[in-house]
């Protein structure tokens, strides 16, 4: 018997079918070992040695293959095709070599693209040995992503509270979105106006000629500047004539696109089925790994993580002969249609991404499948489909016109198109159909060279000139693949790492870069700025496909890479915060200091007319404040300009809502360091109340902010003790209080509702599950305290993440991974609680 290796239990599961009792197959569950999220992992004084780490659930799932391979005769290692599914291999061989598990047992590499019976035993009887170049250049990969991330995000966290981290390929696909945003806030608008004649033929036939020359200079885009000047023109093309210069019918052949890459699936779900990149991914994974159709588990699509764009020589036969079978052997080209790979850094000869077998019709595999999958599938399934059809035979025809009048001239053009023949667009039903629809629009009638055309109307028609538009998921991924940034693999998980670090958010479909996502990207480009530079981020990438290649030494592309990286950021660790402010107060100008309605000094603090406004760093973030603080407390958040102008403009641009009812005082709207608030009154005493989580400035009246202000609100008397029960909104959320038993409300709207019946009810199951709770399992431990006393750990509490040491709890930073804490932020932690609440941080004695 021997053991087979593969990454999840639903790929062991069907695999096993298919191997039968000779063999058992076991998941790895994906990567079984990492590099431990603290200083250390990679160490580049002992030539990048590496250590890696093995947590509890994989630590298991080892000991079971360890203990499988007793009574096994050899190994299997059948993870996936790609550098990954390489390294998670060479990572569980490592392991069971270090177990002494293996012995002199045989160990085999298998690889196979889809999920079937077929591809699975053609693959267990051609195996090999892990690829050694493919693990290296998985190595470099990671020792550089730890590196960066490692030595650059703490050089932001001194430098830029509030920033969370910084990666490779995070930083550079983040400068993007930010350099589009940019480019967005400096575009100029201009108008622009365009021209067009409706004519008629002799035939009494009408179409549509436009604009083009004008006193025999042909007209751009932006030629016609006013209003007045396309009037005149007007007015010259209503009393002209017209005559047709020439008619040209000029074919033309429209070429299928090849199948699906990781990075083209991942645009064509987005703009066609509104899915995210990672949606995309889980939808795919599961496509991969197969449904059950008949009673047996089968892959419906080849594997999912490619940059390669051809098929395998069986699938083209299979692909050709449906065709024949689905659309006839008209739509049949004399031979296989083959693709090159376009993209700068294509990983290995994979295959594109098919259906894995052709006779599978979306109308067949629907019934088996869910929605979300029924629709990818339908995408995958025709596009492989059409890449071997026929090219669409379209006919283009140009007519050019003069126009004649008020002794000048003018020339228009008239183009149309139609599908003679529609060849690949046969597959897909619906552009099939919107190409009728958009040719019956641009079909022009019988028009003959020389004849005399008949003025039917003019039309003039104003124009602006739009910025270009935000990055969707789709067009942003298709811009870093172009430019040869990271991987199509991972350019889901880059995305999702942007939206998790509040870099970015999505509206509408689009990437919003957040004040904090411009800032970190203003730092680097100001400070770091060859290590955000696409060419350079694109090179290291080619270094590292010639490592898989053979081609070049990891450890020497690592050593070129730390000599210059580790000086730039030893240099950078000398910088004041000061020079830092200063840099990026110039580099963000737009977003900073936004231009004032009445044309002031957007610079100059609203509130006092003295000071300067600077941007400021705290605990939680940038701000923009009054460079006369203390004397001055006018602060706002990044991009607001502090002026509302208008009749509810009230004191210092803060938005008046009404007055309290009872008191007479104004309540307003207002924006500090931690975010908008309101305020009643004004001086110490004023009552205020940050906006809980969900509400938005735009959202909240008077009615809302009276409630918010009332906060405490009294529920009622508990029917037992008599004691007041009251709702509220804290640190952690709503929650009903009653003699020091706190309880979570499910909402924050329920604070305002909530009656005092159910608050009895939440009450009891909070008492009946008890107040105290056991200390929380150690996420990772830190190590001993230099004070000695014990180890510090990094745990996961009620409230969110914190570090422990003895009895001191430190709640870390918001946003700070736990994972990635080192013991030298905890030690600070530990000791600004420690002195905070008046404790002693440790038990042992203090060093002298």
């Amino acid at each position: 018997m021997d053991v087979v290796i593969v990454e999840s239990p639903a790929k062991a599961k069907t695999i096993n079918k298919y191997l039968g009792k000779d063999f058992k197959v076991l998941a790895s569950f994906g990567h079984v070992r990492d590099l431990p999220a603290k200083d250390g992992s990679v160490r580049p004084d002992e030539d990048f040695a590496m250590s890696w780490a093995v947590d509890s659930p994989s630590a298991k799932r080892l000991s079971d293959i360890a203990k499988a391979m007793k009574d096994a005769d050899g190994l299997v290692l059948a993870t996936d095709p790609d550098r990954e599914g390489e390294a998670i291999s060479w990572h569980v061989l490592e392991v069971l070599r270090q177990k002494r598990a293996l012995k002199d047992k045989p160990v085999r590499r298998v690889v196979f693209n889809a999920i079937t019976k077929k591809a699975v035993l053609d693959a267990m009887a051609e195996p090999r040995e892990v690829d050694a170049s493919l693990v290296d250049a998985y190595l470099a990969r990671r020792a550089l992503d730890y590196l960066v991330g490692f030595t650059l995000s703490p050089v932001l966290w001194r430098k830029l509270p509030g920033a969370r981290s910084a990666g490779r390929v995070q930083s550079v696909a983040l400068r993007l979105v930010c350099d589009r945003e940019a480019e967005i806030e400096r575009f100029i608008r201009e108008d622009y106006w365009q021209i067009a004649a409706a004519l008629d033929t002799p035939r009494k036939d009408t179409f549509e000629a436009r604009l083009t020359v004008l006193d025999g200079k042909k007209l751009q885009k932006l030629d016609i500047k006013s209003q007045e000047e396309a009037d005149g023109i007007k007015a010259m093309l209503d009393g002209a004539s017209y005559k047709v210069l020439s008619v040209e019918a000029k074919p033309t052949r429209r070429n299928p696109g090849p199948p699906f890459t990781t990075s083209t699936l991942q645009q064509a779900a987005s703009s066609r089925l509104g899915f995210s990149a990672s949606r995309t991914m889980q939808v795919a994974q599961r496509l991969y790994e197969g449904v059950d159709i008949g009673g047996e588990t089968t892959g419906l699509i080849t594997y999912m993580r490619t940059d390669g764009v051809q098929m395998a020589p069986e699938a083209l036969d299979q692909a050709r002969a449906a065709v024949g079978k689905t659309f006839g052997d008209r739509y049949l080209p004399e031979k296989p249609r083959f693709y090159s790979v376009k993209a700068k850094n294509a990983q290995e000869a994979h295959e594109a991404i098919r259906p894995t077998d052709f006779s599978r019709t979306p109308d067949q595999v629907r019934k088996y499948v869910d929605a979300d999958q029924a629709r990818l599938y339908e995408m995958v399934w025709k596009r492989a489909i059409a890449s071997q059809m026929q090219a669409a035979e379209i006919e283009r025809t140009t007519v050019e016109i003069e126009a004649k009048g008020a002794g000048r001239t003018a020339g228009l053009r008239a183009v149309g198109s139609v599908i003679r023949f529609d060849g690949f667009l046969a597959a897909y039903s619906e552009i099939k159909e919107d190409d009728k629809e958009d040719e019956e629009n641009r079909r022009l009638p019988e028009i003959n060279s020389g004849e005399t055309l008949e003025r039917n109307k003019i039309d003039v028609t104003k124009h602006t000139t739009e910025p270009p538009p935000r990055y969707s998921e789709a067009s942003l991924i298709k811009k870093m693949e172009e430019l040869g940034i990271g991987r199509p693999s991972t350019y889901a998980a880059t995305l999702k790492t942007l939206e998790d670090r509040d870099y970015v958010t999505i509206d509408k479909r689009r990437l919003v870069p957040q004040a904090k996502g411009r800032i970190v990207t203003a730092f680097l480009e100001n400070f770091f700025r060859r290590y955000v530079e696409y060419d350079f981020t694109a090179d290291l990438e080619e270094k590292l496909d010639e490592i898989s290649d053979g081609r070049l030494s990891w450890k020497e592309v690592l050593r070129d890479f730390w000599q210059e990286f580790s000086r730039a950021v030893g240099d950078i660790k000398e910088l004041r915060v000061s020079d830092v402010l200063d840099a990026l107060n110039e580099e963000l100008a737009p977003l900073v200091f936004p231009p004032r309605e009445h044309d002031g000094d957007p610079r100059l603090c609203p509130k006092c007319g003295a000071g300067k406004l600077s941007l400021k760093l705290g605990r939680y973030g940038a701000f923009v404040g009054c460079s006369n603080y203390p004397e001055c407390d006018y602060t706002r958040q990044l991009g607001e300009n502090g002026e509302n102008g208008g009749a509810e403009a009230g004191v210092d641009g803060n938005k008046v809502l009404g007055a309290d009812p009872y008191t007479g005082e104004e309540i307003t709207l207002r924006s500090g360091r931690f975010g908008p608030y309101v305020q009643r009154g004004e001086g110490k005493e004023a009552k205020r109340a940050s906006l809980p989580k969900g509400w938005t400035p735009e959202s909240l009246d008077h009615e809302r902010a009276l409630a918010l202000l009332s906060l405490p609100r009294d529920v009622g008397p508990h029917p037992e003790t008599g004691k007041m029960i009251s709702a509220g909104i804290g640190r952690y959320g709503p929650f009903l209080l009653h003699d020091g038993t706190y309880a979570n409300l499910e909402s924050v709207e329920e604070v305002f509702s909530v009656g005092l019946n159910r608050a009895v009810s939440l009450l009891a199951e909070k008492r009946a599950k008890g107040n105290g709770r056991a200390k929380p399992a150690a996420l990772k431990e830190l190590g001993e305290h230099p004070d000695g006393g014990g180890v510090i750990t990094v745990r996961d509490g009620r409230y969110g993440p914190y570090v422990n040491f003895g009895k001191v709890n430190a709640t870390l930073p918001k946003g700070k991974d736990p994972m990635s804490v080192t013991k030298e932020e905890a030690l600070e932690l530990i000791a600004a609680k420690a002195a905070k609440g008046g404790k002693k941080p440790a038990r042992g004695k203090s060093r002298s």
